[in-house]
């Protein structure tokens, strides 16, 4: 799954970089601010606060900025040639989505927190899906601000390619898009990884009034983004950037959960334990906490050396040179819980989880500890906690309860 989401991404980046010219140039950038025609430096401006929105709510900025040019563009002809995502085959139903989505977020407060995760993990979904569909397809449109030499690109840049051989060979708008546009899709993807880290938190939220104040906030960022490029392109230029920079110091952190969360919805989705059967030398699993240099959800594989000892290792940002990290020496246990199982280290009566089991191997914890020798199996978290409370009723002998 995690080789498929990277594939996507970088996917859809080769294809924005390698998408005909002329299309770039039969749509230039949508602007927040203004439909009048705009020099190569304002477009880029609005371009940064649009591709800023759209990462923020991809689905409801994408929409929004499409509905925007569609009615700022005069005549029917003119409006048959505007990019897919200003067509009202594509903004209408996104803008039904949008709002089914919001009546469920305020109707939802009254409802039981297990009877509206339906939702919300058809929203992550959804979520995901419309940030790869506009890092893709949206973005590199956005992004292309240089349209022909002579007419939009800055003189100053035709003088210095005048006096190029190379520059002055190719298609100076073709050069500088190409710049332009990879550079927007790591923009766009930084902010996302941040906007879906928030659906994680929300889709993770016991409480239904988490949820509401989480899209709350998003929704506001969005809106300054917004208001901003309505009000000055350069302002909301800005604005975006230090958003853009808040979301590339957090980009680790984003990245962690948003795996986290989309390891645990896609295995809850598809029933994975049903047809998974652990690994019988090494088996992925998240960190519970941060450990040495390895930070808190970092993903890798757990293995037991020729000594005995438990080794963890992990890539760090999935793709650079392995790193290995040994746990500490002691006592350990599978953790079965009731929605996920963990590994603990046991002290005396008390436990502390050290590594986070994906839902792919609840009901495989007997075989987990088979494969790394470790000392039991032990209830955790609300099981445990239902264990208690039946041998406190009567059911059956009383086990010791584990404190996490």
């Amino acid at each position: 799954m995690k080789r498929i989401l990277l594939l996507s991404i970088i996917l859809g980046m080769i294809v924005g970089c390698l998408l005909p010219q002329r299309l770039f140039a039969e749509t230039p950038a949508a602007p927040l601010a203004s439909s009048k025609p705009a020099t190569p430096g304002v477009e880029m401006a609005q371009a940064i606060s649009t591709i800023t929105g759209v990462a923020i709510s991809p689905l409801l900025g994408a929409s929004a900025v499409g509905a925007w040019k569609y009615f700022a563009t005069n005549g029917q002809a003119a409006r048959d040639k505007l990019p897919w995502y200003a067509q009202p085959w594509f903004w209408a139903p996104a803008f039904l989505i949008v709002g089914v989505c919001a009546l469920k977020d305020v109707f939802g407060m009254a409802v039981p927190a297990p009877l509206k995760k339906p939702f919300d993990v058809l929203e992550t979904i959804s979520h995901k899906v419309s940030g790869l569909v506009a890092i893709g397809a949206f973005v590199p449109l956005v992004a292309s601000v240089f349209h022909s030499v002579g007419a939009n690109t800055p003189a100053s840049l035709n003088v210095a390619s005048a006096g190029h051989g190379f520059v002055a060979a190719v298609n100076a708008s073709l050069l500088y898009n190409s710049i332009s546009v990879p550079v927007m899709m790591l923009v766009f993807l930084v902010v996302f990884l941040a906007s879906n880290a928030i659906n994680i938190l929300i889709l993770l939220s016991p409480f239904p009034v988490v949820d509401v104040l989480l899209k709350a906030f998003r929704l506001s960022v969005l809106c300054t983004v917004l208001f901003t490029a309505l009000a000055n392109p350069w302002v909301g230029a800005i604005w975006s950037l230090i958003i853009i920079l808040i979301a590339w110091f957090i980009a680790g952190w984003s990245l962690r959960l948003s795996h986290f969360g989309t390891a645990f919805l896609w295995d809850f989705c598809t029933r994975r334990q049903q047809h998974f059967t652990p690994d019988k030398s090494s088996n992925w699993m998240f960190l519970a906490r941060k450990n040495n240099d390895a930070p808190i959800r970092t993903y890798g594989k757990l293995i037991r050396d020729d000594k005995g000892n438990l080794i963890f290792s992990y890539r760090p940002w999935f793709v650079l040179p392995e790193r290995t990290l040994t746990l500490p020496t002691g006592n350990y246990a599978v953790g079965k819980g009731l929605l996920y199982s963990e590994i603990l280290k046991l002290k005396g009566e008390s436990s502390r989880p050290v590594l986070l089991l994906p839902p792919r191997y609840r009901t495989h914890e007997p075989e987990l500890a088979q494969i790394y020798g470790l000392s039991r199996v032990r209830d955790t978290g609300l099981r445990a906690w239902f264990a208690w409370l039946k041998a406190w009723i009567g059911f059956k002998q009383k086990p010791q309860l584990i404190t996490i």
